[in-house]
């Protein structure tokens, strides 16, 4: 744009003339002429004149800035806002409605990372966590779905619920984490602390208040249960194992138990189909008001309909008859209640409403019967046990650390070597031989056999049930 000179007497006068022509009083002339710079500006009411005689101007001839700079030039500033807006854009920048919007958006959601590291709780919006899978009752509790009163109960429950869904959502992303780095020939410690640290960190492990629920139980082949390599150990997960991954989170004592099985081989494809579907279908039966007995019957029916062919032979898969699923109550992994996995056993007792279950399956190539064998690795503090005299000073050591650290709940020996304690092998003793702690060996099934297990946390709410560790992967 070309400027007119300041010092011209045409320049002024025509500057005079345009002012003049809007409606607006123009300084006298000494009051310009002996200035370099014009001190002050415009009257309030000549700077809303100026600034419609610019705004209908730009809607007349399609210019942004005719009328404006004749307006300095005629020591009248201020007329159209020339500063940034409120959003930080320049005037005439074709973005700044659009940089509003993505303001007034907040923040940008978080996503978890891979590796997992960021806690849960903070992708949960508003601290909600994401509920499971619900499913209805069978036909004669089907009414409570729309009952208002009991719609009205499960609400009240809210609270402690949304707990054991955040630490089910801490299981889920874990063991998806872990399924991507489970590899033939990793190493089975590694794998457990690598497993275990990732779900400390996820649910802000505090204590009693949040954490583990139990050890990482990683049974291969014809072990079915409660193994977990000490201190040493130098097994490696090899391409032909079945290894069962049994792993619990917990939030103020709300546990979630579930479990799968690993296996690279197809051939024993057939297996863990038998035994997840035994396992829905143990879920699909249980409910307020359910039998255990029906529904130990009702798993065995699937479970022993599918065969596996392995090494040249063909073998029904059984149930493992003395391994059940179990009830679950706060800080007390088994809750009194025992939900068998075969005909016969648990007639006279019922589901009922409130509780929570572990149901979980457990199929077998071999005898279907297990027994203890191998190296233990589990303990667990009795639940209930009152004041027991001890003799051993490291007994009673060892005894405040365990209340301290893992209360009622399962323990290992590798547990205790990260807190930094030694030579307690005499007092764990102890503590086992007095009833204050009890032992929980491997469980295995005949050598050369395979066992497969899969596992969920189901919660009878009063109007449905819910699968709480439900996942996209099982």
């Amino acid at each position: 744009m070309i400027m007119a000179d300041e010092d011209s007497p045409a320049a002024t006068k025509e500057l005079q003339d345009e002012v003049a022509a809007m409606g607006l009083e123009p300084k006298p002339k000494d009051e310009i002429d002996g200035q370099t710079e014009v001190a002050s500006g415009p009257s309030k009411s000549a700077k809303k004149k100026a600034k419609k005689k610019a705004a209908a101007a730009r809607k007349g001839d399609g210019t942004e800035n005719g009328e404006t700079d004749g307006l300095e030039a005629a020591g009248i500033t201020g007329g159209v806002n020339d500063s940034p807006d409120e959003t930080g854009a320049e005037p005439g920048d074709s973005n700044g409605s659009a940089s509003k919007k993505k303001k007034s958006k907040g923040k940008k959601k978080k996503v978890q990372t891979d590796p997992p590291t960021i806690p849960v709780a903070e992708l949960l919006p508003g601290g909600s966590a994401p509920e499971g899978e619900w499913q209805s009752y069978k036909d004669d509790q089907r009414w409570r779905e729309t009952s208002e009163e009991k719609r009205a109960q499960a609400r009240l429950q809210d609270q402690m619920i949304n707990e054991v869904r955040q630490a089910a959502e801490v299981h889920r992303q874990v063991r998806t984490y872990m399924r991507s780095i489970i590899k033939p020939g990793i190493d089975l410690t590694y794998m457990c602390e690598t497993l275990e640290d990732t779900v400390r960190n996820l649910i802000q492990a505090k204590g009693l208040e949040a954490g583990i629920a139990f050890p990482t139980g990683c049974s291969l082949n014809h072990v079915a249960a409660h193994w977990t390599p000490n201190a040493g150990d130098k097994t490696v997960l090899q391409y032909d194992d079945v290894m069962k991954l049994d792993f619990g989170t917990q939030i103020n004592g709300h546990i979630v138990d579930c479990a799968f099985t690993v296996a690279f081989n197809p051939k024993y494809n057939p297996l863990l189909d038998a035994v997840k579907a035994a396992t829905n279908t143990g879920i699909q039966h249980a409910g307020v008001d359910a039998r255990l007995g029906d529904i130990g019957a009702a798993v065995q029916e699937v479970m022993e309909s599918y065969e596996v062919e392995l090494h040249g032979k063909t073998h029904q898969v059984k149930c493992v008859r003395n391994l059940n699923g179990h009830s679950i109550s706060a800080y007390q992994i088994h809750g009194g209640k025992s939900v068998p996995i075969v005909k016969g056993g648990e007639q006279g007792v019922r589901m009922e409403e409130g509780e929570f279950f572990a149901i979980e399956t457990f199929g077998s190539t071999g005898k279907g019967y297990v027994h203890e064998d191998l190296e233990c690795s589990h303990y667990m503090k009795n639940f209930g046990v009152g004041h027991v005299p001890l003799r051993l000073p490291k007994a009673k050591q060892l005894l405040g650390v365990i209340d301290r650290n893992f209360g009622t709940l399962a323990f290992c020996k590798r547990y205790l070597d990260r807190l930094g304690e030694s030579k307690y092998q005499m007092a764990l003793k102890s503590l086992c031989d007095n009833g204050v702690v009890t032992s929980y060996p491997p469980l295995c099934d005949q050598r050369g056999s395979y066992v497969a297990q899969f596992e969920h946390t189901i919660y009878l709410h009063p109007h449905k049930k819910e699968v709480l560790s439900r996942g996209d992967d099982y």
